[in-house]
């Protein structure tokens, strides 16, 4: 084949691939924000120097644990994972509106990561309703109770 030949099957290739992740990155979007309660969140972390990383993302509460996955990812599994019982709500904060936007809250949380790890501080921010329905699903964890006589 002559070079122009290779340059042409390499750009169809270039761009069926992208195609590919395109098509695979929209059904896993479309699939997770459909899935019963999930909501779009962002999620700020924080290290012990003080720098913070965010990231745009779903969140679904499953029976006991809460699952958030990277918008921007075309991975399976979720990028963090937290136990219901470890999240603790420090404080909420309404943010002004935004016109055609609904209003936004922002959960300010200590959480300890199901993967390990000690104690860290996130941010999720949703709207309204989401922590609306947060606050329910962390309220509604079962009490364990010792020995009942």
């Amino acid at each position: 084949m002559s070079g122009a030949a290779w340059f042409a099957v390499l750009v169809a290739s270039s761009v069926l691939l992208v195609g590919v992740v395109g098509a695979v990155w929209l059904s896993r979007t479309r699939a997770l924000s459909r899935r019963v309660g999930s909501f779009s969140c962002l999620l700020v972390e924080g290290d012990a120097a003080g720098a913070a990383s965010s990231a745009r993302g779903v969140g679904q509460y499953g029976a006991v644990t809460l699952y958030w996955w990277r918008r921007s990812s075309i991975m399976p599994r979720p990028a963090r994972t937290w136990s219901r019982s470890s999240i603790v709500v420090l404080e909420r904060t309404v943010l002004p509106p935004v016109p055609g936007r609904p209003q936004a809250v922002v959960a300010h949380c200590r959480v300890v990561p199901s993967s390990g790890g000690g104690p860290r501080e996130i941010r999720l921010q949703m709207s309204a309703d989401a922590y609306a329905g947060f606050t329910s699903w962390l309220e509604a964890t079962p009490s364990r109770v010792g020995k009942v006589i």
